[in-house]
C-alpha cells in the first residue's frame, strides 16, 4: 500500500509538472499580438498602447501585428490557427460576436476555438457629418432625413461592423431612409467623411478627437450614458433629444483554445496589472477609451451573450454578408 501511495504521488507530480514549469518560464520568447484592423483605428490604438505596457512589464517584447481583412475575420482566422502555447494572442471587439449571424461561413469558430483571457477597454462612439449637412443637432439631422428619404448617406468601416449596426439601429428607430458607404475600416471611413463623401458616419470617438477639435468634422453626439472627457462641449445622445440609443464597443484579448490554463490565468493576471496602472489609465482616458478588466469566465459569458444580442440587431436589419 505504501509504495502505491508513493508511485501515485509520483504520478501526479509528473501530470502537473509540464503545466507548472511553463507557467513559471513563460514567457521566454515575444509574443505576438494580432490587430485584425488598418492602423490608426481603435484597435491599433488600443493594442498598441497596451502590448507597450505589457512588454515592460513582463520583461519581454508584445509585438502588435496589423493583419486587416474581410471585417477582422481575417485577423481571428489566423489567431485561431496559431500555435495554442500564448505567444500569439488576438485583440478584438464586436465583430468576434458579429460575425456568426452576418457571414454564411467562417473558417473559424468564435466559441470553441478561443480561451477568453480578459476584456480589455470600451470605446465610446460619436456620430459626426460633413460640414456642408445643414444640421447643428442629432434631432435637425434626423429631421433633414425624414425631408430627403434616399438622398443622405451614411459611411461605415464595413457591412455589419459595430458602427454600420449602430446606424441601422437609428435609421429603424426613426423609420430614415438613407443610404449605406461601406470602406475598409475607420480610417477609410472617416477620410471618406471629411471629404464630402459621405453625408454622416458613426465612428470611435479616438481617431475623430483630433478632426473634431479642428473643426474638419461636425460632431453631433456621443453615444455614451456620460460626456466624453476629451470633448466636453459634445452632447451625448439623450441630451441631444434621442433616448436609447448608447453604443459602446468593448474590446478583450483571446488566445488560440487549447492554450494551458496556467498562461491563460498568467496572461489575466499580468492585464489586470496594465490596465490598472495610472499612467495608461490617463493614456487610455485622452483618446476617449476605458480600460476594462474581467476573469476568463467572464468574457466567455459576455461573448455569448453579445453574439445572441447582435443576431437579433443583424436579423431586424435584414443584414447578410455570402
Amino acid at each position: 500500500m505504501f509504495f502505491k501511495l508513493i508511485r501515485a504521488l509520483i504520478a501526479s507530480i509528473l501530470v502537473f509538472a509540464p503545466a507548472a514549469a511553463l507557467a513559471q518560464a513563460y514567457p521566454s520568447k515575444p509574443i505576438r499580438m494580432i490587430l485584425p484592423f488598418p492602423p490608426g483605428g481603435p484597435t491599433d490604438i488600443l493594442g498598441r498602447a497596451i502590448s507597450q505596457k505589457l512588454s515592460e512589464q513582463i520583461g519581454q517584447p508584445v509585438v502588435p501585428e496589423n493583419r486587416p481583412g474581410a471585417g477582422g475575420n481575417l485577423g481571428l482566422e489566423l489567431a485561431a490557427k496559431a500555435s495554442p502555447d500564448g505567444y500569439t494572442i488576438v485583440l478584438i471587439g464586436p465583430p468576434l460576436a458579429i460575425s456568426p449571424s452576418l457571414y454564411a461561413k467562417l473558417n473559424y469558430d468564435a466559441i470553441r476555438d478561443f480561451a477568453p483571457i480578459s476584456l480589455v477597454g470600451a470605446v465610446q462612439n460619436i456620430i459626426v457629418v460633413h460640414n456642408s449637412v445643414p444640421a447643428k443637432t442629432l434631432k435637425e439631422f434626423i429631421q433633414l432625413a425624414r425631408r430627403h428619404p434616399g438622398k443622405l448617406n451614411f459611411g461605415s468601416s464595413g457591412p455589419g461592423s459595430s458602427n454600420h449596426l449602430a446606424s441601422e439601429l437609428l435609421k429603424n428607430m426613426y423609420k430614415l431612409d438613407m443610404v449605406h458607404v461601406p470602406y475598409k475600416g475607420g480610417v477609410s471611413q472617416l477620410v471618406a467623411l471629411m471629404s464630402g463623401e459621405v453625408d454622416m458616419g458613426i465612428m470611435a470617438v479616438p481617431p475623430a478627437i483630433p478632426h473634431v477639435q479642428a473643426n474638419k468634422v461636425r460632431a453631433l453626439a456621443v453615444l455614451t450614458e456620460q460626456r466624453v472627457l476629451a470633448l466636453p462641449n459634445v452632447p451625448t445622445s439623450k441630451e441631444a433629444g434621442v433616448d436609447n440609443f448608447v453604443a459602446p464597443v468593448w474590446y478583450g484579448i483571446l488566445a488560440p483554445a487549447g492554450t494551458p490554463r496556467a498562461v491563460i490565468n498568467q496572461l489575466n493576471s499580468e492585464l489586470h496589472k496594465v490596465l490598472a496602472s495610472s499612467d495608461l489609465k490617463e493614456r487610455l482616458a485622452a483618446a476617449g477609451m476605458e480600460p476594462l478588466t474581467s476573469t476568463p469566465e467572464q468574457f466567455a459569458d459576455f461573448i455569448k451573450s453579445e453574439i445572441v444580442r447582435y443576431a437579433k440587431v443583424i436579423k431586424d436589419a435584414g443584414i447578410k454578408i455570402e
